[in-house]
C-alpha cells in the first residue's frame, strides 16, 4: 500500500498555544474495514519508525502474520515532526517561503495524540479494536488511550512508561548535545547537522541495547587486535545508515517531543490519569531494557485498571520490541482471546 496524505485544512494548534495554518499527514492502510467495524488494529511507531508497519515490524504485522490485511484493517500514520511525510521541521513555512527548520514549534506526545485523532476522524473509525505502540509509539499509545477512553477498546503498550524519565530524558540531552556539537546544524539546510545525527545514534544505540547484547554480537575473534574493532565499525555504520534516511532537525523534535511525556501533565496526577483508561489492557516489558526499565511497565499495569503484565526474557534490550516477534505473536493471540471471550461475557450479562 502506497503512502496516503490527508491534508487539515483548519488550524492545528500546539499545546503550547503555537499554531500551524495547515498541517498535512502520511499515512498506510492495510486490508478492509469490515461490517462490523471492529477490525480496527491501530499502530503507532517508535521515534524513527514511519508508517510501513510491514516493513519494520515483520514477523507480527504482515500478510501471513499475526496481523494481516486478509482480517485487519490496519493503520498506521507518520507521526507529526518525523521525516516521512507529515508536516516537519524540513516542511514549507509559508510565512518565510523556505523550511521550517529550528523554528518549528516545539510539541509533545499529546500533539502527535492529536494528529492520529484527527486522521481517525478523516477516516471515519469511531473505534479502535486495538491500538498498539512501543517506546515512543507506546507513549503515544497510552496517552491517547487516556484521552479517547471510549474510542479505544483494546490497548497493547510494550516497552514504554507513564512518564519519562531522568534517565530517558538524558540520554536524549547527550543526543541532542552531540547534533548541536555540528555547526552546519544551524546553517537551516536539509543537510544540516549530520554528522552530530550520526554521533547522536551511536550514543541511542547504547541505550536499545546493553552490555551483553554487544559482548554477544560485536566480540573480536582473537586477541590480538589493537583498532577497527568490531563494535567501532558498529556503532559508524548504524549512524551512517540513520543520515541517509532521517535528518537532525526532526530528530532533535522528535526526542524533545519525548521527553515531554507525562500523562499527569494538566491531568489530577499520573495515577488518576491511567485510571481512566476503559480498553482491555496488555502491558509488556523486557527484562533486558535500560532505557524503559521494566518497572516502568509494571508501574502501567499496576495502575491501569484490569491490565495484564507480561515480561519478555530478551538479550536485546529495548530493541527486543521490535526483534521478539514469535513470543510476542504468542502472548498478543492469548491477549486476543482472552479480552474477546470476556467481552462476550459482559455482552451476556448485559442482555440478560
Amino acid at each position: 500500500m502506497s503512502i496516503q496524505i490527508f491534508t487539515h485544512t483548519n488550524t492545528f494548534k500546539f499545546e503550547s498555544g503555537a499554531e500551524l495554518q495547515s498541517l498535512e499527514i502520511a499515512y498506510q492502510t492495510f486490508g478492509s474495514i469490515n461490517e462490523k467495524q471492529d477490525n480496527v488494529v491501530w499502530v503507532c511507531h517508535a521515534l524513527t519508525g514511519n508508517s510501513d508497519v510491514f516493513d519494520w515490524w515483520q514477523g507480527l504485522f504482515g500478510e501471513d502474520d499475526l496481523f494481516n490485511p486478509k482480517d485487519h484493517f490496519i493503520v498506521c500514520a507518520n507521526i507529526l515532526g518525523s521525516s516521512y511525510g507529515t508536516t516537519c521541521p524540513l516542511s514549507f513555512n509559508p510565512e518565510t517561503q523556505q523550511g521550517y527548520y529550528r523554528s518549528f514549534p516545539q510539541f509533545t506526545v499529546k500533539d502527535m495524540v492529536e494528529v492520529q485523532k484527527l486522521l481517525a476522524d478523516h477516516l471515519g473509525i469511531s473505534e479502535i479494536g486495538l491500538l498498539i505502540g512501543g517506546s515512543l509509539g507506546g507513549q503515544q499509545a497510552v496517552e491517547w488511550a487516556i484521552s479517547e477512553p471510549l474510542r479505544i477498546k483494546r490497548l497493547i503498550i510494550i516497552a514504554t512508561n507513564a512518564v519519562h524519565s531522568p534517565w530517558g530524558v538524558a540520554f536524549n540531552e547527550s543526543q541532542r548535545l552531540a547534533i548541536a556539537a555540528d555547526p552546519t546544524y544551524f546553517d537551516d539546510t536539509p543537510d544540516g547537522g549530520k554528522d552530530g545525527l550520526k554521533a547522536a545514534r551511536s550514543i541511542a544505540l547504547l541505550s536499545y541495547r546493553n552490555y551483553e547484547t554487544y559482548a554477544n554480537s560485536q566480540m573480536e575473534d582473537g586477541n590480538e587486535k589493537w583498532d577497527n574493532f568490531k563494535a567501532s565499525s558498529y556503532q559508524n555504520y548504524q549512524g551512517d545508515k540513520l543520515v541517509k534516511r532521517f535528518n537532525a532537525y526532526s530528530y532533535w523534535y522528535l526526542s524533545k517531543a519525548m521527553d515531554s511525556h507525562n500523562v499527569g501533565r494538566h491531568r489530577s496526577s499520573i495515577v488518576e490519569a491511567l485510571r481512566e483508561i476503559q480498553a482491555q489492557t496488555l502491558v509488556v516489558g523486557i527484562s533486558s531494557d535500560i532505557l524503559f526499565p521494566p518497572s516502568e511497565q509494571r508501574f502501567l499495569a499496576e495502575k491501569i485498571p484490569g491490565a495484564s503484565y507480561l515480561e519478555i526474557d530478551s538479550y536485546y534490550g529495548h530493541d527486543g520490541f521490535l526483534i521478539e516477534t514469535g513470543i510476542l505473536t504468542y502472548e498478543i493471540m492469548k491477549f486476543l482471546k482472552n479480552t474477546a471471550a470476556e467481552g462476550a461475557l459482559i455482552h451476556l450479562h448485559r442482555t440478560v
